[in-house]
């Protein structure tokens, strides 16, 4: 599959139980996960194998009002970093390692969260 900078390109749900959030999305959508452990676990792309086009994330139990986190896709992380800084953005977390790559979560002036990443 490929990426687009700076395009929206998987979008992480946040949820109360990854298993019953697998079984709701699966019977309702046919989507099929890749597990990452009990606390997350990914939205097989339904096309293309190997991918993956989102995540269900457990969120803490009584955490409340937060939305999907969008992620979007980058060729050059550090310069969406400054980016984003230079834009009025707030870098709230990384850039760090993950098993596909670099990411990087900001927030924007309207307060939204949301994250920038690049393959390894």
């Amino acid at each position: 599959m490929a990426h687009r900078h700076h395009t929206i390109d998987y979008i992480e749900l946040p949820v109360d139980d990854v298993a019953t959030a697998k079984k709701f999305y699966g019977d309702a959508f046919g989507w099929a996960f890749t597990d990452y452990g009990p606390d997350y676990a990914g939205i097989q792309h339904p096309t293309e194998a190997g991918e993956e086009v989102g995540g269900l994330n457990r969120r803490e139990i009584g955490a409340r009002g937060d939305g999907p986190f969008v992620l979007l896709f980058s060729s050059d992380l550090d310069a969406t970093v400054a980016a984003v800084t230079a834009a009025g953005g707030a870098v709230t977390e990384g850039p760090y390692e993950f098993p596909g790559g670099r990411r990087f979560h900001f927030t924007d002036p309207s307060g939204n969260t949301l994250g920038a990443w690049a393959e390894k």
